[in-house]
């Protein structure tokens, strides 16, 4: 059995004795210091006013995949859902994941090649889709998200002014859009 020291023993030097830590009263006078992240400055109330013609829609692995199962022309049904010149933007995380699922998804990649997809490589590291489109949308308000993740557009969803574009009865629709910048009625 082992013997235990008393803490007030005088073989124990004073620098080695912890002191009892005292906790203070919160003064209720007292401003109390929080973090709030800055909002963007082009949001108005929830919408945001950066989205205009041309569009700057990043595109997510699944979007293609959805469109590729339904037929869809990408750019072409971009354009008939906002009625303007859509760009669409593929991220190097979302050419990774499409090169990793293999000779299966050859079709989906030959698609994102074409010259009116516009590349944006990135600068972290792994090649986790949703993670690199959440923080790229986090830093630039201009983005559209086109997605059918249901995990991923519950995350943008978070993220105040940031619209999301799906594949849904064959066609391409977007929620959280302002009326004033032409989305489908239906669709909102």
């Amino acid at each position: 059995m082992k013997k235990i020291i008393n803490p007030n023993d005088n073989r124990i030097k004073a620098s080695d004795r912890a002191d009892p830590k005292k906790k203070r009263k919160p003064n209720p006078n007292e401003v109390k210091i929080r973090e709030v992240p800055q909002t963007s400055s082009a949001l108005f109330f929830q919408y945001n006013t950066q989205l205009g013609p041309p569009y700057h829609i990043l595109i997510d692995t699944n979007f293609i995949n959805f469109s590729i199962k339904n037929k869809l022309d990408i750019v072409q049904n971009m354009m008939d859902c906002l009625y303007a010149k859509c760009i669409p933007y593929v991220t190097d995380c979302v050419l990774g994941e499409l090169e990793k699922l293999g000779r299966k998804y050859r079709v989906a990649l030959r698609i994102i090649k074409d010259p009116r997809f516009e590349r944006l490589a990135c600068m972290h590291k792994g090649t986790y889709a949703d993670d690199c489109l959440v923080q790229r949308v986090t830093q630039h308000k201009c983005y559209i998200v086109a997605t059918n993740d249901k995990d991923l557009k519950r995350r943008i969803r978070k993220i105040p002014g940031v619209p999301i574009m799906y594949v849904a009865d064959h066609k391409f629709t977007i929620e959280r859009m302002p009326d004033a910048y032409g989305a489908p009625k239906g669709a909102i």
